[in-house]
């Protein structure tokens, strides 16, 4: 009777085989999971940062259109500054007020929406923030002071939206030529 088995152990060179092979196995899965991982991370940052570009353009978007509508507001508030500055008569005086109290109106809805305007006669001409239209003479008032406001200016926070148009003071007319220096 043959006591000789199915399968016989294996030799010294077919078992040398099979760990080569394992190992080989081993070191492309380990080559192939390092490059998923890195894939992975590589993907988490592009959308980490499509999310944060995603967020800055509807920011920007949101902050274009409001101040799109806060130039086409400036008008209006021009036009309202104008009647009240036109005077009032006796049969006018309800009108006036209404105009008055409009445009404390839409002045305070230009400050919620972070939009100021200050006061700047009489003080320095700042051709970053204003703009000349004209020079004026008042020996009263320093060189190159803002005398006249024309039209407003508005900026939101440090961004001028608009610069006001101001009359500047030029006392150097007065002054006589030097020549000759």
């Amino acid at each position: 009777m043959n006591t000789e088995s199915k399968s016989a152990p294996p030799t010294e060179p077919e078992s040398r085989d099979t760990a080569e092979t394992a190992a080989i196995e081993s070191e492309a899965l380990l080559r192939d999971l390092a490059e998923q991982r890195d894939l992975h991370l590589r993907l988490a940052a592009d959308f980490e940062n499509f999310k944060r570009r995603s967020r800055l353009e509807s920011e920007a978007r949101a902050a274009a259109q409001k101040e799109s509508f806060i130039v086409e507001l400036l008008p209006v508030m021009d036009n309202l500054e104008r009647a009240l500055a036109a005077g009032t008569s006796r049969d006018s005086a309800q009108f006036h007020q209404g105009v008055e109290m409009t445009l404390q109106q839409m002045q305070q809805l230009l400050r919620q929406h972070g939009v100021e305007s200050e006061p700047i006669v009489g003080k320095p001409f700042d051709p970053h923030q204003q703009e000349a239209l004209s020079q004026g003479h008042d020996p009263a008032k320093p060189d190159h002071a803002i005398l006249e406001v024309v039209q407003r200016g508005y900026r939101r926070g440090a961004k001028i939206i608009r610069p006001a148009k101001v009359v500047v003071n030029d006392l150097t007319a007065s002054k006589p030529a030097c020549h000759g220096r």
